[in-house]
């Protein structure tokens, strides 16, 4: 397991609605700083940037706050027992909002998405073995009201992942 920040947008922002907070070039900085090393003091990072620690920690709480950023610690799902990962492509019949938050309430669905072309939402599920993963397709997913069918992707080897959005 390893610290890492993740950065991102608020949920409107990513939507298209509402306005997302002004980010300049030193928060920026100490963002990069952090997606380095989630744990990196405040000190170095205030080395770094050019600002005191007291300025460094005033400005990662207010991006907490304004939810610009999370500090998270990110696990290896094979290391954790998870061994199977897929992304479910789920097409819906009527309103989206209702299986997408049940989607969002299981555990094993780590990222819902809702989409326009071949799928109206993506979900990247993670499980301990392909039996696992079955029971939550079959018997949780294709069983929600509202779903008209499936598509699943098993994921082979993973050869990315990475959270360093909003610094390149």
């Amino acid at each position: 397991m390893h610290s890492v920040l993740v950065a991102s947008r608020s949920a409107d922002s990513r939507t298209g609605g509402g306005t997302s907070p002004t980010i300049d070039a030193v928060s920026l900085a100490i963002i990069e700083q952090l997606q380095e090393d989630g744990r990196r003091p405040y000190a170095a990072i205030g080395k770094a940037v050019g600002l005191s620690e007291a300025a460094v920690r005033q400005r990662v709480q207010k991006l907490l706050d304004q939810g610009v950023m999370q500090i998270v610690a990110v696990t290896d799902p094979l290391t954790v027992g998870l061994r199977r990962q897929a992304m479910v492509g789920i097409n819906v019949e009527g309103d989206l909002d209702p299986v997408a938050d049940a989607l969002t309430a299981m555990p094993e669905c780590e990222y819902v998405v809702m989409t326009a072309g071949s799928f109206d939402l993506m979900v990247e599920i993670v499980c301990e073995d392909d039996d696992h993963l079955l029971d939550v397709i079959n018997r949780r997913i294709r069983t929600l009201p509202g779903v008209r069918s499936t598509e699943s992707f098993v994921y082979l080897k993973l050869k990315k992942q990475t959270y360093m959005w909003g610094i390149r």
